[in-house]
């Protein structure tokens, strides 16, 4: 039962950045975004997929990696665009 809810709330914290992530990827405007708050919140991923990745946490895994591959993508747009 604790691994179901580990899914669900990685299912909900990845999908939540989703519109994000797709309106700013299609509009190519990052003027909203902190550059310094958006570099420790894509270290703070970072950080809890190697958590995840040492305890071996697939919902914590696989939540932050697909959440990653988000906050990369905006975050090189943020620093290719500013």
């Amino acid at each position: 039962m604790i691994e179901v809810l580990g899914y669900c709330a990685a299912f909900l914290t990845t999908v939540s950045f989703l519109p994000q992530a797709i309106k700013t990827i299609k509009t190519k405007d990052t003027s909203g975004i902190s550059l310094l708050m958006y570099l420790m919140f894509t270290v703070g991923v970072f950080a809890w997929l190697i958590y995840g990745t040492f305890r071996k946490d697939i919902p914590v895994i696989v939540g932050n990696a697909v959440t990653l591959s988000f906050a990369i993508t905006i975050l090189r747009m943020k620093i290719k665009y500013k």
